[in-house]
């Protein structure tokens, strides 16, 4: 498999030593591909369905289980999966217990800086004014054609084409005027095409930015380079879905959350900040992991937040784009409850502890 050049692989020691306790428009002439299956509101595609066999090209079982990922109780780890493909093996820093890992030196003035008594929000939900609440992503087969891109940050972007339906749902909905992210899995080859600022274009798409992801393999891009995302992360892998939180009732990986001051810095697997903190070394770099207490009572919660919430005390939150200040990021879907999703308001940023995983990298 040949990787795009701006994109590096990190050896699986060292990603999981890291987290170790202790240390534009136009109509496209390209439509769907006969497997594309949106994702903007309505159910997502079942594993069982988008899987021919027990196990896939990326090595990942029916049940998401990797063979041969250690687990922190000595069994076998499991990585989550989406339409037959990982999302990133298990030893992955997104799908890293961090439940006992040391509490950063600098954890109280970086809760104070995102404002200690600020409560969680949830940035995705039912969808709201006709609109999408939250990033949505479309699925795709290896059929489906391949488009022209174009970016505005192209010495930062993985080169086209890319396999982007001319009718790929775009967060905030075709006439939204915020980051506009367009996310697109294709199984078989299991990359994650991640687009910025995405606008349909004279048969192809133009973004601010693009990033291609091998979900089989942990990844990072360059340091100073950023990906669809301020920190220079996939987003998929981190976003809240309906079919984890309710219908298996299990996250088993970080959660994105956004924050409005990142420091000049960013933690690995991060690769890249806007820095609107500046180089104040108490503002929260990007890439660091935030951990609920673990003595946080969550059953006053609906049954789907109980699931987040014990989901933040063993993987925690990761650092991921600049916004309002714990704005957690999920899949829009028409089946969530908003009412029960508000409730994460009651989550204060003081309930949380900022996790040691590596020393910021100022550039």
């Amino acid at each position: 498999m040949t990787l795009p050049s701006r994109v590096r692989r990190l050896a699986p020691a060292l990603l999981f030593g890291l987290f170790a306790c202790g240390g534009g428009s136009g109509a496209s002439d390209a439509g769907p591909g006969p497997d594309a299956a949106l994702v903007d509101g309505s159910a997502p595609p079942s594993d069982a369905a988008m899987t021919d066999s027990a196990m896939t090209d990326s090595g990942v079982t029916d049940s998401g289980v990797v063979d041969g990922a250690p687990a922190p109780d000595g069994g076998v780890a499991v990585a989550p999966s989406l339409a037959g493909c990982p999302m990133f093996p298990a030893d992955n820093p997104w799908n890293t217990d961090i439940s006992g890992a040391d509490v950063h030196p600098r954890s109280d003035a970086f809760i104070a800086s995102m404002g200690a008594g600020t409560g969680l929000h949830p940035d995705f939900g039912a969808p709201y004014m006709g609109a999408p609440n939250g990033i949505p992503y479309v699925v795709v087969g290896a059929g489906q054609p391949r488009v022209p891109m174009s970016f505005l940050y192209a010495d930062e972007s993985d080169p086209g084409p890319y396999p982007v339906p001319a009718d790929a749902p775009i967060e905030g909905g075709s006439a939204g005027d915020g980051d506009r992210h367009v996310l697109v899995l294709e199984t078989g080859s299991c990359t994650l095409y991640e687009l910025f600022d995405a606008y349909p274009d004279a048969g192809g798409w133009m973004a601010g930015s693009g990033a291609i992801w091998h979900l089989d393999m942990n990844e990072v891009r360059p340091e100073g380079w950023t990906s669809a995302d301020a920190a220079g992360l996939a987003i998929l892998p981190g976003l809240v879905r309906y079919d984890e939180a309710v219908e298996a009732g299990e996250i088993l990986h970080a959660l994105r959350v956004t924050v409005s001051g990142a420091q000049r810095a960013f933690i690995r697997p991060a690769s890249h900040s806007d820095g609107r903190g500046g180089t104040d070394p108490n503002a929260p770099p990007m890439g660091l992991r935030l951990r609920l207490h673990a003595d946080f009572d969550v059953s006053s919660f609906a049954p789907e937040v109980q699931v987040m919430l014990r989901a933040m005390k063993r993987f925690g939150l990761m650092v991921a784009d600049t916004g309002s200040d714990g704005y957690v990021t999920g899949v829009p879907d028409d089946r969530w409850n908003d009412d029960a999703l508000h409730a994460l308001g009651n989550v204060h940023m003081s309930d949380f502890d900022a996790v040691y995983t590596g020393d910021p990298i100022a550039y």
